[in-house]
C-alpha cells in the first residue's frame, strides 16, 4: 500500500482549504475509484491516495477489510468519517466542496433530480450491467430493481437527449460519475455506442481532470502488474 499527496485546488478558493478538508481516497487504478479521483480533481480538493495493488490482492487483506469488509474501492476517510459506496462518496464530496459548484443546494429545484440520477446509478444501472455482463436471466420485471435492461437504459437516453449534461446546461458531480461509467461500459461493449452516450462520454472524458487521471492510471496499473508478476 502506498500513499500519495495531491494539492491541486484552484487559487480562487485555496484560502478556504485547511487540513480538516483533506480527504484520503482508498484507491486502485482503472477501477471504480477512478471516477472518485476525477471528481476530487474537478472539485479542486486536497487529498491523499492510499493505493492498493488489486492485482496483488491487497484489497482482500485484513488491513483494508477493516475499512471496507467487501474489499471494494473506492472508500474515503475525511476526519472521523469513513464513507464507502460510490454513490454516497459522490454526494458527500460534492457537498463537502460546494465552492466548485458541482452540487445543487438543498433549496435548489435541481437538487431532487441530481440525487435521483446519482441514486439511479447504484440502484438500477449497476445491477442491470452485472446481469447483462454475466449473461444472467434478470428477475421478473415486477421484482427487478431496474425493470428491464432496455427500459433502464432508455430512461438515461431520454434524459441525456435534453442537454449536454444530465441536468441540462449545468454540469454537476453526477456527470463525473456517469461520464466515466459510460466510457468504460461502452469500451467493454456492455452499453451500446448510441450517439447520445458517445457524445456525453466524450464530453466528460475530454476534460483535463479525466485526462490527467487516465494517464496516471495507465502508469500505475503497469507498475502494479509488474509488482504482481503480471
Amino acid at each position: 500500500m502506498v500513499r500519495y499527496k495531491h494539492n491541486r485546488q484552484p487559487a480562487r478558493w485555496r484560502f478556504a482549504m485547511t487540513d480538516s478538508h483533506r480527504v484520503t481516497l482508498y484507491y486502485s487504478p482503472q477501477s471504480r475509484a477512478t471516477g472518485t479521483r476525477v471528481l476530487l480533481e474537478e472539485l479542486g480538493a486536497p487529498y491523499d491516495l492510499h493505493v492498493l495493488n488489486m492485482k496483488a490482492g491487497e484489497q482482500r487483506q485484513p488491513a483494508f477489510l477493516a475499512i471496507n469488509p467487501l474489499g471494494k474501492v473506492p472508500a474515503i476517510r475525511h476526519g472521523e468519517a469513513l464513507v464507502t459506496e460510490q454513490v454516497a462518496i459522490t454526494i458527500y464530496l460534492a457537498d463537502l466542496f460546494p465552492q466548485a459548484g458541482l452540487t445543487p443546494a438543498l433549496n435548489d429545484p435541481l437538487r431532487g433530480p441530481y440525487l435521483r440520477w446519482i441514486a439511479y446509478y447504484g440502484a438500477s444501472f449497476e445491477p442491470a450491467l452485472i446481469d447483462k455482463f454475466m449473461q444472467r436471466e434478470p428477475a421478473p420485471i415486477m421484482q427487478s430493481p431496474y425493470a428491464d435492461y432496455d427500459t433502464m437504459l432508455g430512461a438515461l437516453e431520454t434524459q441525456l437527449s435534453r442537454g449536454p449534461y444530465l441536468l441540462g446546461e449545468r454540469m454537476t458531480a453526477a456527470d463525473v460519475l456517469w461520464g466515466v461509467a459510460f466510457s468504460w461500459t461502452m469500451m467493454f461493449g456492455i452499453v451500446p455506442k448510441k450517439d447520445v452516450f458517445v457524445r456525453y462520454a466524450e464530453r466528460m472524458t475530454s476534460r483535463p481532470a479525466f485526462q490527467r487521471i487516465n494517464a496516471a492510471d495507465e502508469e500505475m496499473a503497469a507498475q502494479h502488474a509488474a509488482a504482481a508478476g503480471g
